[in-house]
């Protein structure tokens, strides 16, 4: 079974969930027996877990013809006359007849926050590649449910959840250790960490209030792209209290996980939320919301707010203070955290492949 990869969502964004579990899914990929040709731009790609991965060039299968912004919203062509799965990062599709098309939806942000031309184009785009599709992966079962709300004539018998993960570079750490490098400083501090987009679901500016009003901690923010004007504004009410790191390594990211008070992630909505998987294997307590995939991800093991405001969330901070508490939070944490795994993710995904190939051919 020849499996075409599309790695388009490299060239999309720096970083982000989607470039996460197209990363994890890829290593296993590179470990594994299949027949996979990955298909890339042919130009320089900033994306950091594109960085890390060693594909060998004779694997790739370089695409010329057009810019980013328009190949992203084109179908793919594949001069290929066996059948094959075509798995594409980002809601593209091959149209050769003999192409199985797997598509996986993350999440319905635009659907939801969205608005304008982008929205339009973004919904066209899913909206095809779903028409297209033999196989629908579903991040999780939240996602599922809004798939059928936003596109209701989507056919059931094709869709599929298969969750997400947390890598193994997160687990807990002995804190008697020292650790230097270029963290060890914000270590040493009480703080708060964010992970992650600061769009306005994600409700930073409610994580600025909730440190202002806690003088005894920091906040430390990663990821998100660079901070913009109305970020660095909101910040200025904890000035001298904040840090940003814009993309540390996967060891970094696990020592600010360890050492930190807690992951504040007080999202509106998410598809999944790989920093709380994240944060709970890594035995950090998390304080989030109780809406969309959230319960179903973090299941008892996070302190979940009803209401996403600030007066619920520092009752949660405070709730922490308690040291048995804690200790049990972190230990619900580390086994909910440990139920997901990327080699079962990739292991259902080449079952998923399976399935639609055999029932697309079965009469060949």
């Amino acid at each position: 079974m020849k499996i075409f990869l599309d790695n388009i969502v490299f060239d999309l964004q720096k970083a982000g969930g989607i470039s996460v579990y197209w990363y994890e899914l890829i290593n296993r990929f590179n470990l594994s027996t299949h027949d996979v040709t990955f298909i890339e731009q042919d130009n320089d790609i900033s994306n950091i877990f594109r960085k890390q991965l060693d594909i060998n060039s004779s694997s790739i299968l370089y695409q010329h013809a057009m810019p980013i912004r328009i190949s992203r919203y084109l179908s793919v062509h594949l001069n290929i006359d066996r059948p094959s799965i075509f798995h594409s990062s980002y809601y593209r599709i091959c149209n050769n007849p003999k192409a199985v098309n797997v598509v996986t939806t993350h999440d319905f942000i635009y659907e939801l926050f969205g608005s304008g031309l982008r929205k339009k184009v973004h919904v066209w785009q899913k909206k095809k590649a779903l028409n297209n599709a033999d196989v629908i992966i579903c991040v999780s079962e939240n996602t599922k449910s809004d798939l059928f709300k936003f596109y209701p004539d989507v056919t059931s018998d094709k869709v599929r959840v298969i969750h997400n993960a947390a890598g193994n570079d997160f687990f807990p750490l002995d804190k008697k250790l020292f650790f230097s490098g270029p963290y060890k400083h914000i270590l040493k501090k009480k703080y708060i960490l964010y992970v992650g987009g600061r769009s306005s679901y994600k409700n930073f500016d409610l994580v600025i209030e909730v440190v202002s009003h806690q003088a005894d901690l920091s906040l430390v923010i990663v990821g998100g792209g660079e901070l913009s004007a109305r970020d660095s504004r909101n910040l200025s009410e904890i000035a001298g209290r904040y840090f940003y790191i814009e993309s540390p390594s996967s060891k970094d990211l696990n020592l600010l996980y360890n050492y930190a008070y807690c992951l504040l992630y007080p999202s509106s909505y998410e598809g999944f939320g790989i920093p709380i998987v994240e944060a709970m294997k890594a035995g950090c307590p998390v304080i989030t919301s109780s809406v969309s995939s959230i319960p179903e991800v973090a299941g008892n093991a996070a302190l979940m707010v009803d209401t996403i405001c600030s007066s619920e969330i520092i009752a949660k901070i405070n709730d922490l203070n308690n040291e048995y508490f804690r200790n049990a939070i972190i230990d619900r944490g580390l086994i909910q955290g440990n139920k997901f795994s990327w080699d079962r993710c990739f292991r259902e995904t080449i079952e998923s492949y399976k399935h639609a190939f055999n029932h697309k051919f079965s009469q060949l």
